[in-house]
């Protein structure tokens, strides 16, 4: 027997309310929400749900001319418009002001991108080609979140037209499920293959999202036809439905691919839930779940500027800032759904159709031309001293070239030159490398002779070294074909830096934890003894293959600070505070002990010889992130250039003859 769906449902506010809080839980990083991320996919599978009944019923509804469709889509565009822009406007609004007191030009020049993009409901293709949504810099990005928004109002501009496209062909609802179901298996089959390979567009676009929606979709095309449940098997098929959907919560984390094929679980579990349709349970009925899924676009909308704030005060670790911070999420999001989202759909839904189109867009379009202007006058960098815009400058001072030179786990390698015709010496290794490439340039002792960059981000000098995963060009086989090439090169000499300690050093809690994802011979189970003893052979062996046709040095780990230092001073410098950021030599020594030994080693080995940047960047005692008030960093372990020039001296011992020692002296 077929159930009619008018009506208010409970259980599907009451799973907005599970869905809010999970993702709102995993933002401020309570405990028990390690997978709550998969709160959107919830979201996801409603919408698809709740769209169908108003699409399909809508298109069945009308007699198929072109006035009647015109008319259709004009009037769900707009009820969704009604429902999604207003408390966004306003959410974006507030962000431009507030942001012009505490961010810095760059960064202020960057929100008012965001918000263009967000207003537009294109943020999923901004952040698509920036950071990952798991990646640590997501945190300095106040408008993140609404990607989801996006992807969401994508599919309603697309859905609408699917249906009315295939009612043109047949008006039956099996074979719309039978198409509908296609193009479900057609996008989860994506993203099930490309989702580790291709992490950002998995998580962040449409093509790859789509199936959870229109999995929603035939949700709601199989709870039209089912029989009428008895209330054991509604209870049973709820229960198994949120046991689902809070096993996903608890049980999976950030380390998972996602969405890939482990987000079925929960969507499977959102649908159970809305076929059980109990309207009287107590998973979802009770009067907090209510209240939080009415309230749940809004939660959603302001929680994140919120989390964002906590990072930027550096407060994200305080549970008492967290706590405020989710009692602050709780009432901006009752206000706004009561003051914003409430009367201002209630009152758009009673204009006349092109009144309230007018209405809706005059809102748009003031945000953003505001926002635009922000962005055209690159931050307006006046607002700041002329002391603070050089603190933040300094995240900037870096080689120009770097991302045309440098290679990458996505591009074909790069090999460029810096100076004159003739081969003065190589540079290899990673990020950490490519940013004193210019200073070694400087170090050298002739206008005719060049640097040779071989760098490539992220890549540790070992040939063969393999990821796990796999990309177009792996490290490993970038740094043979160094190797290889080296052979038939002049015999200039050839410098080693990387971060490697970041990855494989034994005394990080956090890294012995986890297993590595690179490998020489075979993949680990853990970072156990075998593993640190096959990289740092791979390490040796590898400086020692160099060593064979050319001099080698091996430059001591960069110093890295706990904070991203031009942002961390320009900001306390913004709030009357001048902060000074530094670690010390006993931190430094702890963290690299295991590298600072391998190098070693290389030396006794082939005499592999090695530069110490201590003296350049520390005196007797610490680590300094500043010399006379300007950060030496571009963010928290990467020098920029003023810090790099540093060690042009060190770079300049290279090229100075060695002193034979005295006649009879002992060797």
């Amino acid at each position: 027997m077929i159930e009619k769906t008018d009506g208010f449902r409970k259980d599907i506010n009451g799973l907005r309310a599970w869905a809010v809080v999970a993702v709102i839980g995993y933002h401020f990083s309570i405990a028990g929400f390690p997978g709550g991320f998969i709160g959107v996919d919830v979201f996801f599978v409603l919408s698809g749900f709740l769209m169908a009944g108003i699409v399909i019923g809508g298109v069945e509804a009308i007699d198929g001319s072109a006035a009647s469709i015109r008319a259709f889509l004009a009037k769900f565009y707009l009820a969704r418009a009604r429902r999604i822009v207003p408390a966004l406007a306003v959410l974006c609004a507030v962000i431009l002001v507030v942001d012009w007191f505490v961010m810095s030009a760059k960064e202020y020049e960057g929100v008012g991108k965001n918000i263009v993009s967000a207003l537009a409901f294109l943020s999923n293709f901004r952040f698509n080609r920036e950071a990952g949504y798991f990646d640590a810099s997501s945190h300095e990005k106040v408008l993140l979140h609404t990607w989801s928004l996006s992807v969401e109002w994508q599919f309603y501009l697309l859905f609408p037209l699917i249906v009315i496209g295939l009612y043109k062909l047949s008006r039956s609802r099996r074979r719309l499920a039978v198409a509908l179901a296609c193009l479900t298996a057609a996008s989860l089959a994506l993203s099930i293959l490309t989702s580790a390979s291709m992490p950002a567009r998995a998580f962040f676009l449409l093509p790859w999202r789509a199936w959870e929606l229109l999995g929603g979709a035939l949700i709601w095309l199989l709870y039209q036809v089912r029989p009428r449940l008895g209330d054991f098997p509604k209870i049973a098929l709820e229960i198994a439905g949120f046991l689902l959907i809070l096993g996903s919560i608890v049980l999976l984390d950030a380390s998972v691919v996602w969405p890939g094929w482990l987000a079925v679980i929960p969507v499977i579990g959102t649908g159970f839930v809305l076929l059980a349709s109990r309207q009287d349970s107590i998973l979802s009925g009770s009067r907090v779940a209510q209240w939080l899924g009415k309230a749940s676009y809004s939660l959603y909308l302001w929680h994140w500027p919120i989390v964002v704030a906590l990072y930027y005060l550096e407060l994200e670790k305080d549970l008492v800032a967290r706590l405020a911070g989710l009692a602050l999420t709780l009432v901006l999001g009752w206000l706004s759904y009561r003051w914003i989202e409430t009367p201002t759909r209630t009152r758009l839904a009673r204009m006349p159709r092109r009144l309230e189109f007018g209405a809706i867009m005059a809102a748009l379009l003031a945000v953003m031309l505001s926002a635009h202007v922000v962005r055209s006058f690159d931050g307006f960098p006046s607002r700041l001293p002329p002391e603070v815009n050089a603190i933040f400058k300094a995240a900037d001072d870096a080689n120009p070239r770097m991302m045309q030179c440098q290679g990458n786990e996505k591009t074909r390698v790069s090999e460029c030159t810096y100076g004159g015709p003739d081969l003065g010496i190589v540079v290899i290794g990673d990020s950490h490398a490519g940013n004193i490439v210019r200073s070694v340039e400087k170090a050298l002792p002739s206008p005719n002779l060049h640097v040779l960059d071989w760098t490539m981000a992220g890549c540790k000098t070992i040939a063969g070294l393999k990821k796990i995963g796999g990309q177009v060009v792996s490290c490993g086989e970038f740094v043979q074909y160094a190797v290889d090439k080296s052979k038939t090169l002049p015999p200039a000499p050839l410098v080693i830096l990387n971060r490697t300690s970041v990855e494989v050093d034994p005394q990080q809690a956090t890294a012995m934890s986890q297993a590595p994802g690179f490998y020489i011979s075979k993949p680990h189970a853990s970072r156990n003894a075998a593993f640190f003893e096959e990289i740092r052979e791979g390490l040796i062996s590898t400086a020692c293959e160099f060593a064979r046709t050319r001099p080698v040095y091996y430059v001591r780990p960069i110093p890295e600070m706990k904070y991203h230092v031009p942002k961390s001073m320009g900001r306390a410098l913004m709030w009357g505070h001048r902060l000074d950021v530094s670690i010390s030599l006993d931190a430094y020594r702890q963290r690299h002990a295991w590298i600072w030994a391998t190098q070693d080693l290389a030396a006794q080995r082939c005499g592999v010889k090695i530069l110490d940047p201590l003296p350049y960047l520390c005196d007797k005692e610490r680590c300094y992130g500043a010399v006379d008030g300007i950060p030496i960093y571009g963010d928290d372990n990467h020098l920029n250039m003023r810090g790099a020039d540093l060690m042009i001296p060190m770079f300049r011992t290279i090229f100075e003859p060695e002193v034979a020692p005295p006649s009879g002296a002992s060797s």
